[in-house]
């Protein structure tokens, strides 16, 4: 499994979507079930996923699909 597939498969359980929903578009503004929450979950779920711990500033940046895979760059995941 591709970094894409495995980043996909989590938002897809998270907030109980379809991969067809996740775009630049896929943002807090714009999901109405995104709350702190979800974020949590879901930044957890990445760390267990990619076996990386996420800094503090970096959670906060989970805030859109786009911005998850610029943050995960960051620790050397390539999509």
């Amino acid at each position: 499994m591709t970094n894409l597939e495995k980043l996909n498969k989590i938002f897809c359980e998270v907030f109980s979507v379809e991969p067809t929903a996740l775009g630049s578009d896929f943002n807090k503004n714009t999901v109405a079930g995104w709350d702190s929450v979800h974020q949590l979950s879901l930044t957890t779920a990445v760390e267990d996923e990619f076996d990386i711990l996420l800094d503090v500033e970096d959670i906060l940046e989970f805030t859109s699909y786009d911005n998850a895979k610029t943050v995960l760059t960051k620790y050397d995941i390539v999509f």
